[in-house]
């Protein structure tokens, strides 16, 4: 286990060469896992994840939810989820048009881990500004 990190590896024993190829190369500049990464932890992926685990949304939910994203950076990173697998975007063909967005089972698990990543956050803020108003 890594000091670093409380939660046990379940690959900290032994990860085969195949198991490796399988789950990529995260520092490897041309793994495919790096776009993944960048999707999932941009300020605006981590927030519309953490928004979503409260159930499905419609965009202007959403885009009202999270303070500060445009209508373009909003539709890109859903479109980024929604390519990835995290994010189910459902249509209806109604006027005006109503599109729906929802966590995937896959989309989830990553919302409840970078929640706990923004829980951490929020309850470490005082600490943190405490230490930038040091410097």
């Amino acid at each position: 286990m890594n000091i670093r990190d409380p939660l046990p590896d379940p690959l900290a024993d032994h990860v085969s060469l195949k198991e490796r190829l399988r789950r990529g190369e995260l520092f490897s500049a041309d793994c495919p896992s790096r776009s993944v990464l960048k999707h999932i932890t941009s300020r605006w992926g981590v927030l519309i994840l953490v928004a979503l685990l409260a159930g499905t949304h419609r965009f202007s939910d959403l885009r009202r939810k999270i303070g500060g994203v445009s209508e373009k950076m909003l539709a890109q990173t859903l479109q980024d989820l929604e390519g990835d697998g995290l994010v189910i975007r459902k249509s209806y063909d109604v006027v005006p048009p109503h599109v729906d967005y929802t966590l995937s089972p896959l989309g989830l698990e990553a919302a409840q881990r970078v929640e706990a990543l923004t829980d951490w956050i929020e309850m470490s803020l005082p600490r943190i500004m405490e230490v930038r108003q040091e410097r």
